[in-house]
């Protein structure tokens, strides 16, 4: 079907690496108590919430803590994604390691870095390095974090420590993950740390992870100028109920518009590929969001594989057939009912941008290996690789295995 191609996973440093210390890990300390006893609130309406309810109304739940010690068990891991057939892993850099205190710098994380990224290598898969999703250094934090945009050279002290000392070996490089869902989730709704509720204060946020990234762009290209560096922007296919109907129709490209394109277009040239993570297809009624019932995966999320095609076109019409690189893709799915299906038509609707000479390179499942998923905590399951957090044990899901077997004979 594709040849050159990367066939991957996705992985995150503070959901799945244990031991962390940030921002996010004192929110999880501060929170769980709420979010177990608040449980039955937000999750009640799941189908699945009978299944759930004992994890997900337990404040165990909610802390990251040794997670699932990818950060001392990378070569177990390394093994398994080999024993994939896979040929690429993306990973994140934890700053809150590199920089535990403002103007320190760890060695011996950075030696760390330098061991994973040799030992990825070794085994055979390309290293696609994350700078930042998500989790910061708690004096980061304090400053205020992204909100100033006084704080970025802060940020690019760190990108800058990355180039000097861990790009050497790299050829891919994500400077920030899905600045659209931070933003919202932190500074506009509220439900992540700091759980701040202002407009103003997330499009301000959201800005200046545009600055952000435009400036780690030059620092690492000024160093490293044949490094291909992008982003991973969240893009939601969002859709007419009624393709005919005026409000249907805006609607959606009005969604389409804030979510995604605007930040994309306001960082268009510092994009050497667009990276792009795809897990929702969402139909727009009136002045509503109006989804089909089912297929539902275990977050309750709406689930249309096939709809990553529609939005790979607009990327390359949009960008000028720059190269696509899907950074992740999946769905929460603990019995593995549905995986292999969104994996199968996910793979049909790669064949498809074949034909219609859509240049995507490379395909990331998101995840690896199940991992703590931010404010629901353990519960859902991304994972290619099922893990028992309590012994660690890991094992290879029927759905991975017919991955496998596909990446092989592709």
């Amino acid at each position: 079907m594709i040849s050159n191609f990367f066939w991957g996973a996705s992985t995150a440093s503070h959901q799945v690496e244990g031991g962390t210390h940030n921002q996010w890990s004192e929110w999880e300390k501060a929170n769980a108590n709420r979010l177990a006893d608040s449980a039955q609130q937000r999750l009640g309406w799941l189908p699945n919430y009978n299944e759930i309810k004992a994890q997900a109304e337990n404040p165990n739940n909610y802390i990251s803590g040794n997670a699932v010690e990818h950060y001392l068990r990378y070569k177990e891991d390394f093994a398994l994604a080999k024993q994939l057939n896979l040929n690429a892993l993306r990973f994140g850099i934890e700053w809150s390691r590199l920089e535990p205190k403002q103007g320190e710098w760890d060695q011996d994380a950075i030696n760390h870095y330098k061991k994973y990224i040799k030992e990825m290598r070794k085994v055979g898969l390309e290293p696609f390095l994350t700078l930042w999703h998500w989790a910061m250094p708690v004096w980061f934090a304090n400053m205020g974090g992204f909100t100033k945009k006084s704080n970025l050279k802060y940020f690019e002290r760190y990108v800058k420590k990355i180039s000097d000392e861990l790009l050497s070996d790299i050829n891919y490089v994500i400077t920030i993950n899905e600045p659209n869902v931070y933003a919202t989730f932190s500074y506009i709704l509220g439900n992540w740390p700091p759980r701040q509720r202002s407009l103003i204060t997330g499009l301000r946020v959201y800005n200046n992870l545009a600055i952000a990234h435009k400036r780690a762009y030059k620092i690492i290209k000024s160093a490293h100028p044949n490094i291909n560096i992008s982003a991973a922007q969240q893009i939601v296919n969002s859709k007419p109920f009624r393709k005919n109907n005026i409000i249907d129709i805006t609607m959606a490209r009005l969604a389409n518009y804030t979510w995604h394109w605007w930040w994309l277009n306001r960082t268009k040239k510092y994009h050497d590929y667009i990276g792009i993570n795809f897990y929702f297809t969402d139909y727009y009624k009136g002045f509503k969001r109006h989804n089909p019932k089912s297929p539902l995966n275990d977050l309750g999320w709406y689930m249309e594989p096939g709809g990553i095609v529609e939005i790979l076109a607009q990327v390359a019409k949009r960008y000028k057939n720059k190269p696509i690189i899907i950074t992740e893709n999946g769905c929460a799915d603990a019995k593995d009912d549905f995986r292999q299906w969104w994996l199968e038509q996910t793979m049909q609707a790669l064949s498809q941008t074949k034909q219609q000479n859509i240049p995507v390179k490379g395909y990331l499942h998101w995840s690896l290996i199940d991992n703590f998923e931010w404010a629901d905590g353990w519960w859902p399951k991304f994972g290619l690789i099922e893990v028992d957090c309590r012994t660690q044990k890991r094992t290879i899901r029927p759905s991975a295995l017919w991955y496998s077997k596909f990446v092989k004979k592709d």
